[in-house]
């Protein structure tokens, strides 16, 4: 039996309170400046992880006390050095792998750094959120009607460790594809990538609101700090997986377009009856898959570095779906801005969009 480890940290200040419930209370400068005098956190112990073969995987959750923002604004060194604390402090209570949760798997070179230096083996937990972003999009499609071989379909951050893979996976299952980063080089280096790999045009943009317009599948894998998809920007009917932490779709989205599915890419249902001990905002038993990954490798005894730096493989990809399917790992149906989405209100974004299509909005 191994111990995994995860690696959390607050996606926002008011995210603090998930742990420190009193801090709602405090102004959002006062919570900042507390978190630049914090040390890393134990956060709690996880327990009932259990197989579908029978094996366990007990681990901890240690919490860096940085957000996305002051990780973007800090140097990348001392990023480092809090997510090694972090790490350290798991692998002092058992943790014998670790993965890297939201932005701390991002910062700098995406873990190769952090590996390195850190004493016990590193994931960023990509590979296996890459095969349920694919797979609760191509499930999301098919409740809402969409061919995916006809679909036009948009990765935004395509460029990302993440946004590649899908890119590669997807291109020879939809009709156009487009691929949207900052980076215009990088974009068609892609292009040519999937280009060379699959024989498929794919057209490539750094404009958000234009890759959008015409999508009819959405997977937002940016690593963006602030939401960066907004009401006016997407299709009705489309769907729209959200990958990123923090989100890549504004919560305005929801309010204002309900002709639109919207779902949250990664939550997996964990086997056995998992107490975590801290609130994701998920119900009981699920999880991101990034942290689900890592108590595969713990499951599977493969205490080895993974999903490492911006290049995917994608037999890693295709090996955590086939350790998901072997330990009963397993999407958690379809849920939108922390909540499940109901068959009934399915019905209804496709109604409203088939409106919306007739009056020509």
């Amino acid at each position: 039996m191994h111990t995994f480890g995860f690696v959390v940290h607050p996606l926002s200040i008011r995210d603090v309170a998930r742990k420190y419930t009193f801090t709602r209370h405090l102004p959002d400068t006062w919570v900042e400046a507390a978190l630049n005098l914090m040390s890393p956190v134990f956060v709690s112990r996880v327990t009932g992880v259990r197989s579908a073969t029978g094996a366990e995987a007990p681990g901890v959750l240690v919490g860096v006390p940085l957000t996305p923002g002051q990780m973007a604004r800090y140097p990348v060194e001392r990023c480092y050095q809090a997510i090694l604390a972090a790490v350290e402090l798991a692998a002092e209570n058992g943790a014998e792998i670790v993965g890297l949760g939201a932005h701390t798997a991002v910062v700098g070179d995406k873990g190769i750094t952090i590996a390195e230096r850190a004493e016990v083996a590193i994931t960023t937990g990509n590979s296996y959120t890459v095969y349920t972003a694919i797979e609760g999009t191509l499930r999301a499609a098919q409740v809402m009607g969409i061919e995916p071989r006809t679909a036009n379909t948009t990765i935004l951050g395509a460029t990302g460790s993440i946004g590649r893979v899908c890119a590669l996976l997807l291109a020879p299952q939809v009709g156009r594809l487009v691929l949207c980063a900052r980076d215009r080089t990088r974009l068609e280096a892609l292009r040519d990538e999937v280009h060379d790999r699959h024989g498929l045009e794919v057209e490539v943009s750094t404009d958000v609101g234009d890759s959008l317009r015409a999508a009819d599948l959405v997977i937002a894998v940016t690593s963006a700090i602030e939401a960066i998809v907004s009401p006016g920007d997407i299709k009705p009917g489309a769907v729209v997986c959200d990958v990123a932490r923090p989100r890549a779709v504004s919560v305005d989205v929801a309010e204002a377009r309900d002709d639109v599915l919207v779902i949250e890419g990664g939550a997996v249902q964990v086997p056995g009856e998992p107490d975590f001990g801290f609130d994701f905002g998920f119900p009981p038993g699920l999880a991101y898959a990034c942290m689900a990954e890592t108590m595969l490798l713990a499951l599977e005894g493969r205490i080895e570095d993974y999903s490492l730096g911006a290049t995917l493989r994608l037999e890693q990809v295709e090996e955590t779906g086939h350790w998901a399917a072997k330990h009963g790992f397993g999407l958690a149906g379809l849920r939108s801005f922390e909540r499940t989405v109901t068959e009934e209100e399915i019905e209804g974004i496709k109604a409203r969009a088939q409106a919306a299509a007739l009056s020509g909005c």
